[in-house]
Parts: structure tokens; C-alpha cells; sequence
């Protein structure tokens, strides 16, 4: 089995790059080597590897900066994902590609289920959901993930601010109104690799028969302030930390270019009871992480 790995250097690619040896021949590129910018590349890379499973880990990310560059967000998420997945179809492959909870709106008050209707705040929620669509209409097989509040010690996110920040300062506020499932790279890295080995060597057939939409992300909820209490109080180095209060704030406190869902908690029932593969809480990722 072929696999084609697109964004090898990110957070969930760096773990997908040495998770998915085990299972195939993988060849990993990351940009400027693939570029979902460029149509003209992404046929070209796709045609040359002629893979099995293309696995999309890179995307435009940077949720601010696409409030005024929304043709590049648009071009990268959107019409970029849906050549790939063009592309992907034409040569027999399957697709597995990671989406987020920026999709919805926060409205809902419960967990949000892939049966709910999604309502982006921003230009990259909107973006990130054209290319979901896009995927969905070339009716190939596909695996689409949304996830929420990914998180690694290899790039920088919130759990590496935190801890600067704790080193930096003797408080910190954090909001307490945003609320949504802390994500390890690894987790999704891991729960891709599973799918992709239950299929074995008809990985593809696999995908087409039980692939589709799906949530993951870390079991349970919790708000980023509370997620920073919980980062700062599994901090491995603590006598490196400065801080002495944590000060719980509102996100109309801190404006930004881009409007965040308040409460995007993602309830992943149906990809685990169609693969039978649990997440985990967050709590426990975020320690095992915390701990190398």
C-alpha cells in the first residue's frame, strides 16, 4: 500500500509522519514541495505518487489572517481540497482529511453532532467547510475529520503559549467562555493509522464503505481557562514558572479579526462506534504529552 502524507512539518502531520510507516510505503511532502494553492501542483504531486491514501494534514490556519486574505484561505482549504480530492478519485485513491469545529457557529449548547447544521463565524470556518463539500461532491472515498483544539509541544498552540506565558508573567488571563475538547496531535496521528490498518491491504474499499464525515477530538469539554490551569498544574518544569494567579476573562476582552465559536465541543459517537476506536479523555492525552 501506497501512502501519499501532504504536510508532513505541522502538528498532526509530524505525528502521522511516524505513525504510518508501519502500514505501507509512504512518501511525506510538505510546502513548498506541495502547495493546494497551486492546482497545477497538487495533479502533479498526486499523479507522480500514485498512491493508495493521500492523508491532507496541511491547510491555511491562520484563523485571523484570513479575515483579509480570504481568496488564500479560500484556495488552500476550499478549491485546492477539491482538486486533491478530484485528483485522489482519478486514480483510485482514498482521501483522509482533517476539518474543524470552526464549521459551527457555538450556539448549540451541547455537543455537536455531524448531523448538525453547520454556521461559520469566519472566513476560515467557511473556507475549511467549502472544502469538506468539495470532498463530499466528488463522491469518492473519503474519510473527513473535524477536530478541535489541536495541540502538540512541536509547534507552536495553546499548550506552548501557556508556558511561556507561566515563565514570562506573575498573571495571566484566560477566557473561561470558550469551551470545546483539547486535541492531541498524536490522538488523531494514531486513531488515522488504526483506520487505515483495519482496512489492511483493501484500505480503499474499507474507506468507501464505512468513510463519510466524522467528529474526533479529546473526550469531555473544558474552557481555555481551565485548560490552562490544568496545562500549568501538569508542567513537568514548574519551578520555571513565574506565575501566581490565573485570572478568568471574556473573550470580548481580548478582540480579535476573526469571531471564535464559544462552545464547540464535538461528540465523537459515531466514529467510535463505527471503528470502535475511543479517544480518550483530554485530560489523560494532555498528560501523557506533558510527560515526553
Amino acid at each position: 500500500m501506497k501512502i501519499l502524507l501532504l504536510g508532513n512539518t505541522g502538528q498532526v502531520g509530524w505525528e502521522l509522519h511516524r505513525t504510518l510507516h508501519t502500514l505501507g510505503e509512504l512518501t511525506a511532502v510538505d510546502y513548498p514541495q506541495i502547495n493546494l494553492g497551486d492546482p497545477t501542483n497538487i495533479r502533479y504531486v498526486v499523479q507522480t505518487a500514485q498512491p493508495d491514501i493521500i492523508i491532507n494534514a496541511t491547510a491555511y490556519t491562520d484563523v485571523d489572517n484570513a479575515e483579509s486574505q480570504p481568496e488564500l484561505a479560500l484556495a488552500v482549504n476550499g478549491s485546492g481540497v477539491g482538486i486533491l480530492a478530484e485528483e485522489t478519485k482519478k486514480c483510485g485513491a482514498a482521501l483522509i482529511h482533517y476539518s474543524t469545529d470552526y464549521v459551527f457557529d457555538g450556539s448549540k449548547g451541547e455537543p455537536y453532532t455531524e448531523r448538525d447544521q453547520p454556521n461559520p463565524l469566519s472566513v476560515y470556518g467557511a473556507t475549511k467547510l467549502a472544502g469538506e463539500r468539495a470532498i463530499q461532491d466528488t463522491e469518492g472515498a473519503y474519510l473527513i475529520i473535524r477536530t478541535s483544539w489541536v495541540y502538540s509541544l512541536r509547534r507552536s498552540c495553546f499548550v506552548t503559549k501557556v508556558l511561556q506565558w507561566a515563565r514570562q508573567h506573575e498573571t495571566l488571563r484566560i477566557v473561561d467562555d470558550q469551551v470545546s475538547s483539547p486535541t492531541w496531535a498524536r490522538t488523531l496521528a494514531e486513531s488515522t493509522a488504526q483506520v487505515i490498518a483495519q482496512g489492511r491491504e483493501q484500505a480503499v474499499d474499507y474507506i468507501q464503505e464505512n468513510g463519510g464525515l466524522f467528529h474526533l477530538a479529546g473526550g469531555g469539554s473544558c474552557s481555555r481557562y481551565e485548560w490552562a490551569q490544568t496545562i500549568l498544574a501538569l508542567d513537568p518544569n514548574q519551578e520555571q514558572q513565574l506565575v501566581k494567579e490565573i485570572i478568568p476573562a471574556k473573550t470580548i476582552d481580548f478582540p480579535t479579526a476573526a469571531e471564535r465559536p464559544l462552545v464547540s465541543v464535538l461528540s465523537n459517537q459515531q466514529f467510535t462506534d463505527t471503528f470502535k476506536i475511543g479517544s480518550g479523555t483530554w485530560q489523560t492525552a494532555l498528560s501523557l504529552m506533558m510527560q515526553g
